[in-house]
């Protein structure tokens, strides 16, 4: 076995408690049955097609359209990134419009500007002044072109679980202006019951993204994109798969695919966690700042999804990267991500009750021990970056524009007001402090001059201090 495999085998044998992506948790009940080296398969006569389906896979892909309440839906074997990538490319000729791109996207939905040449009008989240996190979005308080726009594309949930007024921004855009609403759900597949806010789908929009591996059973890589309406054309959509999806499509992610929808319907799963978190709550709420359905109707935020818990260490005195160190050591708790203020534990349908009093306990333990831990000297840890917050900087050119213009390196401490050559995201969560076209203000410029050793996405030239800018002729 190489590095990588030991590496995993390490990494299994500590045994942690998972509280972050995937949503199956390593747990062999959702994959009983399943062979993987034998189901390994290619397509094969009798195992249909994923780009023409018309046999087992056309009948499962009927089944998740019912489970999930969409009028069709596409079987996603390259993330939930190509589903935000299809939604762009199936609006097709849009005369030079424009796109309402909510500024707190995922990465993924930059990239799908790039590839479809639209140019983004971004609207703008509400920085909640606990968290220090976009978790809200009032569209209502916002200059938004919607004559100019072809579509309007929206996260929702927020990647912390947070919800806004989703129904009455479907209402305006396609009562008032004719124009479809796609929604990245990707961490709100699991939106079936009253136990959540209610799912894309039900209020409307018109394509919605799930990435079912987070929160549902469903193997990594494997998503969902579900269709209602005819504003968007199902040909360009399918097309557009077509040109995004390898030719190769794994048939243990179709397949996995198939049983996560069949065990969304497992209702009672969630509402043993529910039960569980609502102790949590009662336990160490009045200790942390805990993100709580009390936070509804403040700050933009018009709900919130109880199983992702947002948990802010100010409180405590003691910076979060400390914390965490000290869950997963002494309680082998691994959260989601973490900066250096929140923690955000993220549950999924493989969690148990078990797991969340494991959670309490060591929050418990954690409050106790808090006086001591405040007077320790910290290691030099970078926690990873939480997600926008701080001002925005001014785009000058389209990501697609920005992608094919001549570029060059230069020092990180020189880029003030130039035009940034690269989309620089911490990952999770993806949100980008600063996409590509964008001229480089103070705010970002400073964040990554202090950047420590963290997980960033798209930044080359992070370990030489160094960064792409753009060259004007």
């Amino acid at each position: 076995m190489g590095d990588l495999g030991e590496g995993l085998s390490r990494y299994h044998k500590q045994g942690f408690c998972s509280f972050h992506t995937p949503g199956h948790k390593g747990r062999q009940e959702f994959f009983n049955g399943s062979d993987f080296p034998g189901f390994d398969l290619t397509e094969l006569p009798g195992l249909d097609m994923l780009h023409s389906p018309s046999g087992i896979i056309a009948k499962a892909l009927k089944q998740a359209a019912d489970i999930f309440g969409a009028e069709e839906t596409f079987f996603l074997i390259n993330g939930g990134t190509v589903g935000n990538q299809a939604m762009f490319l199936a609006l097709g000729d849009t005369d030079d419009k424009r796109v309402i791109v909510e500024r707190s996207s995922h990465r993924s939905v930059m990239s799908g500007l790039v590839l479809s040449g639209l140019k983004p009008d971004y609207a703008m989240p509400v920085i909640h002044p606990d968290f220090n996190l976009p978790l809200g979005f009032n569209a209502a308080n916002q200059r938004i072109s919607w004559q100019e726009a072809a579509a309007c594309h929206v996260t929702y949930p927020s990647y912390y679980g947070t919800v806004f007024d989703l129904g009455g921004l479907v209402e305006k855009a396609q009562m008032d202006f004719s124009i479809p609403v796609l929604v990245d759900q990707a961490h709100g597949s699991h939106y079936l019951s009253p136990l959540f806010p209610p799912s894309a789908l039900k209020l409307g929009a018109d394509l919605v993204l799930h990435s079912s591996h987070k929160t549902l059973s469903a193997l990594t890589q494997s998503a969902m994109l579900h269709v209602q309406g005819a504003r968007v054309s199902r040909t360009r959509l399918r097309q557009g798969l077509e040109l995004l999806q390898s030719s190769s499509p794994s048939y243990l992610l179709l397949s996995s695919l198939e049983r996560a929808g069949e065990f969304a319907l497992d209702l009672w799963r969630w509402e043993c966690l529910k039960e569980a978190v609502d102790d949590l709550h009662r336990k160490v709420g009045m200790d942390f700042r805990i993100l709580s359905p009390a936070d509804a109707g403040t700050f933009g935020i018009h709900g919130v999804d109880w199983s992702k818990v947002l948990i802010n260490t100010s409180p405590l005195g003691v910076p979060a990267p400390r914390c965490v160190e000290y869950l997963r050591e002494g309680f082998g708790i691994e959260p989601e991500l973490w900066d250096e203020e929140n923690i955000l534990c993220l549950l999924g349908i493989g969690n148990t009750p078990e797991d969340v009093q494991r959670l309490i306990k060591g929050l418990e333990s954690l409050r106790d021990s808090s006086s001591s831990m405040r007077s320790t000297v910290l290691e030099n840890r970078q926690g990873r970056p939480g997600g926008l917050n701080l001002p925005l900087p001014h785009p000058v050119l389209s990501p697609r524009e920005a992608f094919f213009a001549r570029k060059r390196k230069i020092p990180l401490k020189e880029s003030l007001g130039h035009i940034v050559g690269e989309t620089i995201s911490p990952y999770p969560p993806g949100i980008p402090f600063v996409v590509m076209g964008e001229e480089m203000t103070y705010e970002v410029l400073n964040m990554l001059l202090t950047a420590e050793e963290g997980r960033w996405q798209g930044w080359e030239g992070f370990q030489s201090r160094t960064i792409s800018i753009i060259e004007v002729v």
